[in-house]
């Protein structure tokens, strides 16, 4: 299959080893324009980064083998700095431009800021990083009659699911949380009191901290005066690191978990010491357990001169989601928006990606690719992310097609 000859190319090394943006080598006509928005700078720069980057190495796998039906990828790229404002304008010029499609959305503010654009236009988009559930199920039926939001990201509710699951597992009934005052600490906020009463968890505290704030001790003396046993963080990557210093200079031993967004090197940077043993949900865990994984590190690192990655599951995301916008093009051999929605919902090709095998990823009732049997819990080991148990070690290199999710 066409698909497994792109995966192969990556295995032995087909790819150049400096790669340029797309719509930097590519200046002709015949060419199919996507859309890439991130953010590329900031705090939230790794995510966007490393997003962009797997976008990129899937552009030049493709455009290697053809392209789409004969056309080259080009990407428009944009950083949207993490701002919503700037999101909407960036989707905006999108659609003005009638790029066929886009990819790309880090932060969940500027989602909200920029689907009703697309959605509007009929131009589709997939979410590669950003876990507010809302960005999927605003147009889902019976809201709308068509959906073009889709995504190969987890949702902030599987998220919230998954740790609270992690937290009954060790015994622990008494949770603190502290989420950074944004739309995506929000809607994590929300997703986490759900999941909490839905385990039997007491959350003795929640609270609050504004992006770029410096000292959140005061807000974690209170979470342990409040006698939790375990601290939940929802945030990015430099403040969740504050406040693990703040934490550790308290002494406070209790399990540290949080949003995925623990495992932006950032974090590991900034914590140190005070940010081992942090655990999160991962989708994608740099180890060479599989021959997927392997070839896309080794291809990444080669591309992109990274000894490290710093936002490993915004990359792997990445990569898968080209992928399936790629034989979403491929299948509807079309540009036309409405076309290449009916092609995501029912994809013909089944696609060994770097995270999971997706057969059937998307249906018109369900825009969301990843369900809980694909997700693994992560733990920061010596400034990196690794498997946080041995069971999910060995499931990490096993397929994991999609399970239909249980209604709740």
């Amino acid at each position: 299959m066409l698909q497994n000859r792109i995966f192969h190319a990556v295995l032995l090394g087909a790819l150049a080893l400096t790669l340029q943006p797309a719509h930097a080598q590519i200046k002709s006509d015949n060419t199919i324009k996507i859309g890439v928005s991130g953010p590329f700078t900031g705090g939230s720069g790794p995510m966007g980064e490393s997003m962009r980057n797997g976008i990129r190495l899937a552009v030049e796998e493709i455009n290697n083998i053809g392209g789409v039906n004969g056309k080259k990828i080009e990407l428009i790229e944009r950083d949207d700095q993490a701002n919503n404002d700037a999101g909407a304008k960036i989707a905006a010029e999108f659609t003005q431009q009638k790029v066929v499609a886009a990819i790309g959305i880090v932060n969940t503010g500027v989602g909200l800021a920029s689907i009703d654009a697309y959605q509007k236009a009929k131009i589709p988009l997939m979410i590669a990083v950003s876990t507010g559930t809302s960005l999927t199920k605003k147009y889902a039926p019976p809201a709308a009659a068509e959906n073009y939001i889709f995504r190969v990201s987890p949702t902030l509710d599987l998220e919230a699911r998954i740790l609270a699951a992690d937290l009954k597992r060790k015994g622990i009934g008494k949770v603190a949380i502290l989420a950074d005052a944004t739309a995506y600490g929000e809607a994590g906020l929300k997703a986490f009191q759900e999941q909490s009463k839905l385990a039997g968890l007491k959350l003795t505290t929640e609270e609050r901290f504004n992006i770029g704030d410096k000292d959140m001790s005061a807000q974690v003396e209170r979470a342990k005066a409040g006698g939790a046993q375990a601290l939940v963080l929802w945030g990015i990557g430099p403040e969740m690191a504050v406040i693990a210093k703040n934490k550790d200079a308290l002494g406070w031993k209790a399990p540290l978990l949080g949003s995925w967004t623990f495992s932006m090197a950032n974090f590991a940077e900034g914590a140190g010491k005070a940010g081992e043993g942090a655990l999160m949900p991962q989708t994608f865990i740099e180890d060479f357990g599989s021959s997927s994984k392997n070839g896309f590190m080794l291809a990444y690192k080669r591309a992109f001169k990274n000894e490290f990655i710093p936002s490993p599951m915004s990359a792997a995301q990445g990569y898968d989601g080209m992928h399936l916008l790629y034989l979403a093009l491929r299948q509807a051999n079309s540009t036309d928006g409405e076309k290449i929605k009916d092609a995501f919902e029912n994809l013909h090709s089944r696609y060994q990606g770097v995270i999971t095998t997706y057969s059937k990823p998307f249906s018109k009732a369900d825009h969301n690719a990843i369900t809980q049997n694909m997700v693994l819990m992560g733990k920061v080991r010596g400034g990196r992310v690794d498997y946080a148990y041995n069971e999910d070690q060995k499931r990490g290199a096993l397929i994991r097609v999609k399970q239909k999710e249980k209604s709740r």
